[in-house]
């Protein structure tokens, strides 16, 4: 390596640089400090400094990747449940509110399942509507409160 280049490439036009950060042409050297050292040079008697490297950048999650993930946790679950129903094709009679079907046992859980689950959202719906009743009355009796 020539002497001077201080390991840069020797075909580069310009000015060789001492340091990477002094990438303008005409940029002075940096100024001594007291000690007599290069200003943001450590001194041979300090422990040497490493810095962090900078955090990755997650991208923001979005609607588009939620419903994205959503959709294929949908397809993962119907896919179970597709292979839950053929393998329990045997034939089971059941009986619902007075009706007697003959169903595959596959089918007849997923029925049962599906009732849970509407039983549960009907629950659920009513809470939220009297929440809802009781947060309007408790709004409705502290706007009276500050008007009067």
């Amino acid at each position: 390596m020539p002497a001077g280049t201080h390991g840069y490439l020797s075909d580069m036009t310009g000015p060789l640089y001492t340091r990477p950060e002094d990438d303008r042409p005409g940029t002075p050297p940096p100024p001594a400090d007291p000690t007599g050292e290069p200003h943001g040079q450590p001194h041979p008697d300090e422990p040497t400094r490493t810095s962090t490297p900078a955090p990755e950048r997650v991208p923001a999650r979005t609607r588009t990747g939620a419903l994205w993930v959503s959709s294929i946790a949908a397809v993962v679950v119907l896919l179970l449940l597709l292979i839950f129903i053929l393998q329990n094709g045997s034939r089971v009679q059941i009986n619902l509110f007075g009706a007697n079907p003959d169903l595959p046992l596959g089918v007849a859980l997923l029925l049962a399942a599906v009732l849970g689950a509407l039983l549960v959202a009907l629950i659920g719906a009513a809470r939220v509507v009297q929440l809802r009743h009781t947060t309007r009355r408790i709004a409705k009796k502290a706007g009276s409160e500050s008007a009067g």
